[in-house]
């Protein structure tokens, strides 16, 4: 077996811990799934996921170490994420109750969201960190094939958050039944989706190399 099975269901509880503890893609996931709809949901969820696996193939391939080892690099992807968060922002902000309302609106462009799932995961550094810290802890170094366990451990990790993600999609948009009822809610919605962008954007352009 490449991975003992207690490794295998420790990596599983912590990767499930951690897909529930709010941060940039939940937060991304939910949002985007109360302005849209479940649809948009899946398929940013899926895009967020199609990211963890080039971060797993960068670690395996090594590559993660040069945002690591330069600040050129990684200021460079840190400010292309932050550019991409306020314009996310901005189309957030300008969204018209015609656009919102399913009722009216036209069919959405899903694979779109699934191209902002992947541009939200790549496009910061701090993902591609975490994964060159976290799945080596759970490499057992007497066995062979090490590039292997990382794909697996990668794996788990991505199929993880797809579970966990899915069920944010679907919370979310019962959420939206309540939420988006009216036009003026619908403005509410629209401005706390920014201030969040807008949040999550400093907090990427503040975020340190380490």
């Amino acid at each position: 077996m490449i991975l003992p099975i207690d490794t295998v269901i420790t990596f599983i509880l912590a990767s499930v811990v951690l897909a529930l503890v709010p941060g940039p893609d939940n937060i991304f996931v939910l949002m985007q799934t109360i302005l849209h709809g479940r649809k948009e949901g899946f398929c940013i969820t899926v895009g967020l996921c199609t990211g963890l696996l080039v971060h797993t193939g960068l670690v395996v391939l090594g590559i993660s170490y040069v945002f690591k080892a330069s600040f050129f690099a990684f200021t460079l992807l840190k400010l292309i994420g932050a550019g991409y968060l306020l314009y996310l922002a901005w189309l957030a902000f300008n969204q018209h109750k015609h656009e919102l309302d399913s009722s009216d609106k036209k069919v959405s462009n899903l694979f779109s969201f699934y191209q902002r799932g992947i541009i939200m995961n790549m496009t910061n550094p701090k993902v591609g960190l975490f994964f060159m810290a976290y799945l080596p802890q759970f490499v057992v170094t007497e066995k062979e094939n090490i590039a292997l366990q990382l794909v697996l451990l990668g794996t788990l990790f991505i199929l993880s958050t797809l579970v966990i993600f899915s069920i944010v999609v679907l919370l979310s948009n019962l959420m939206k039944v309540y939420l988006i009822q009216s036009e003026s809610q619908q403005k509410i919605m629209n401005r706390v989706s920014t201030i969040i962008f807008i949040a999550l954007a400093i907090n990427l352009i503040f975020v340190h190399q380490e």
